[in-house]
C-alpha cells in the first residue's frame, strides 16, 4: 500500500513539474514577430559576434527590437576590422521584458560600448499591460504607459551605466497611422521626449534616428508598417555605424 501511494505521489509530482515547465515554455514563446519584421522566417538571434571575432577589437553590444535586427548586420559590415558587433539574443522588445534579461546580457562579457533603444514596443497597445499580446484597439492599454516606461527605462540606464561601457541611446523611429498592432504616431515623440530627458540627466549620448529617417519615411519604410525597406535599414545602419565609430 505504501509503495502504491509513493508511486502515485511520484507520478503526480512529475506531472505537475512537467506542466509547470510546459507553462514556462509557452510563456517564453508568447512573443511573435510582427508583420514586416526582419525576424520573420529567420532563426532567433544568439549572443555572438556578427562577424568573425577578433580579440584585438573592442566589443560593442546593440540592444534593440526588430528595427535594430534589420540594421545590425549592416553595422557589422561597415565596422568590420574596427569593432566586434553583437546584438542581444532575440528581440529586446520593451522595457518590461528587458528588465528580466538585461543582467544576463551585461554579464556575457565586458562591453566597451552599448548602443541601445527601447520604446517602440512599450508604446504599442496590448490586451494586457506588460505583455506582448498585441492589440489593434486603442482602448486597450499600452505595453508600458509613459509613467511606467520612464521608471523602467531609468532602471535600465542605471544598470547599463554600472557596466562601465560607453553608452549611446537611439531614439525610436517614426511610423505612419494605421500600423498594427495599434500605435499612435504621436507617441513616438512622447516616448522619445521621456527618453532624451533621462539621457541628458545621465550624460548618455543620443543618436537621433527618428530625425534621420523622418523626412524620407515614405521612401524608406514599408507601407503602413513600423519596419523598414532594405534602403531604410541601410540608412539606419550607416548612422549607427558612424556613431559607434566616433564613440570608440
Amino acid at each position: 500500500m505504501l509503495r502504491k501511494t509513493f508511486s502515485f505521489l511520484l507520478v503526480a509530482g512529475t506531472s505537475q513539474l512537467f506542466a509547470e515547465v510546459t507553462k514556462k515554455k509557452r510563456k517564453k514563446k508568447a512573443y511573435i514577430p510582427e508583420e514586416g519584421s526582419a525576424e520573420v522566417g529567420k532563426k532567433p538571434i544568439k549572443m555572438k559576434s556578427v562577424k568573425v571575432y577578433d580579440e584585438n577589437l573592442k566589443d560593442v553590444l546593440i540592444i534593440g527590437d526588430s528595427i535594430s535586427v534589420g540594421y545590425t548586420k549592416i553595422v557589422a559590415g561597415l565596422l568590420e576590422g574596427k569593432a566586434n558587433i553583437y546584438h542581444n539574443p532575440g528581440n529586446a522588445q520593451g522595457t518590461t521584458h528587458s528588465l528580466n534579461e538585461i543582467d544576463k546580457w551585461l554579464a556575457f562579457k565586458k562591453w566597451d560600448m552599448i548602443h541601445f533603444n527601447w520604446g517602440l514596443h512599450d508604446l504599442k497597445h496590448v490586451t494586457e499591460a506588460g505583455t506582448s499580446k498585441n492589440s489593434n484597439d486603442f482602448n486597450d492599454p499600452q505595453q508600458a504607459d509613459a509613467k511606467t516606461y520612464k521608471k523602467q527605462l531609468q532602471s535600465l540606464v542605471e544598470k547599463l551605466k554600472a557596466s562601465g561601457a560607453e553608452l549611446v541611446f537611439a531614439t525610436t523611429t517614426p511610423y505612419p497611422a494605421g500600423v498594427k498592432p495599434a500605435r499612435k504616431p504621436s507617441d513616438a515623440k512622447v516616448y522619445n521626449g521621456i527618453a532624451v530627458e533621462i539621457m541628458k540627466k545621465e550624460g548618455v549620448f543620443v543618436n537621433d534616428l527618428y530625425s534621420k529617417v523622418e523626412p524620407r519615411l515614405s521612401e524608406l519604410q514599408k507601407p503602413v508598417n513600423v519596419h523598414f525597406l532594405p534602403e531604410g535599414s541601410k540608412v539606419l545602419g550607416e548612422a549607427v555605424a558612424e556613431t559607434i565609430k566616433k564613440g570608440l
